[in-house]
């Protein structure tokens, strides 16, 4: 499954992950009171083809009240699931008692959880949660009971507490206890950046689906990947730079159509760094890509790009800080220490 990402899952990347074998993908995180209120953005985040279904739609409330009216709504969309999201540690989101604030507050979670499966009707329910506050206030066990309880269809565990942001490694064993706990489908999250990783959680925690999100940044073939694992035995191989260019190209034109230009290519600007970030020569293609604003030197500079991959044009980088600065930080190339989170 691909993970909502705050200004990443939208319709272009959404289709691209289809296309490599995403099961089921998310919208970006939506404003409950923002569809109500006819916000233009959170209507367009809403906004999905019929071709991308299976779809589900992940929504941010803590009022019942607009949390139903949203859902009525959504309903007419006919998504195939609608998602709560308890996660986001964001703490612009946290300090409007949003997001993971959510896990404190036991009573609250299953008020929102009931109203959703009430509004919802035939289209299942799940709810996104992270493992707690923080280390010295667990609620996991708590809260996936309290979601089963009031009729949610599945929950969406992330194996970090709410302080730990995306820096320290997930910790899978509490899926595991999550799922020993309850009864309905547990979809595992957190530190999959590679096939063999989805594999381990699935060994490890018995999960019964994984959730994606920065390991499919830039990486959509990881999807590819993974089902090969389990339609034939053998984990699929890892694309060449000429498959990743391709589909980078394939990318920057879905962007463009989506949205225009020069909207489209500030758009695809972080999605063309990532696809090449496991390469030689990104430090270059970074500093290059910012000064191009039209969607046809883009693509021409891309071919060059990968030419000069092929034939060993650039020197040797440290990929292994670049894969580090990116797990901590997805915008690894902006100059500030401060995380920035999506999943």
């Amino acid at each position: 499954m691909l993970a909502p990402m705050a200004e990443v899952t939208d319709a272009p990347f959404r289709q691209i992950c289809k296309e490599y074998g995403a099961g089921l993908t998310f919208t970006q995180m939506i404003s409950a009171k923002g569809i109500i209120e006819n916000s233009f953005q959170s209507l367009q985040s809403l906004a999905f083809n019929r071709s991308e279904k299976p779809i589900a739609v992940q929504l941010l409330a803590n009022d019942p009240d607009y949390l139903k009216k949203a859902i009525y709504e959504i309903k007419q969309l006919k998504p195939d699931l609608i998602d709560l999201n308890c996660g986001c540690s964001v703490q612009q989101v946290c300090k409007y008692g949003l997001g993971a604030s959510l896990l404190d507050d036991p009573v609250l979670l299953g008020k929102l959880v009931k109203t959703m499966v009430d509004a919802a009707g035939d289209i299942p329910v799940s709810i996104k949660i992270r493992l707690g506050r923080d280390k010295q206030n667990i609620t996991v066990l708590r809260n996936a009971k309290i979601i089963e309880d009031n009729g949610a269809s599945a929950v969406i565990v992330h194996g970090r507490t709410r302080s730990q942001a995306y820096i320290e490694p997930s910790d899978w064993s509490w899926i595991k206890k999550v799922k020993d706990e309850v009864k309905i489908p547990v979809i595992g999250n957190g530190s999959i950046f590679e096939p063999e990783d989805a594999i381990r959680m699935f060994d490890q925690t018995n999960c019964d689906f994984v959730f994606i999100s920065r390991g499919a940044l830039g990486n959509p073939f990881i999807f590819k990947r993974i089902n090969s694992f389990f339609d034939e035995g053998t984990e699929g191989k890892a694309p060449d730079i000429d498959e990743v260019g391709s589909a980078a190209i394939r990318h920057l034109k879905m962007i463009i159509k989506d949205s225009g230009e020069p909207n489209g290519v500030i758009k695809a600007r972080k999605h063309l760094i990532w696809y090449f970030r496991f390469y030689n020569g990104i430090r270059s293609f970074t500093e290059k890509i910012f000064s191009i604003d039209n969607s046809a030197q883009v693509e021409l500079f891309i071919l060059d790009h990968i030419q000069k991959i092929k034939y060993g044009f650039y020197p040797e980088e440290d990929l292994q800080k670049v894969r580090k600065s990116f797990n901590e930080r997805i915008l690894f190339w902006i100059n500030d220490k401060k995380p920035v989170t999506t999943e």
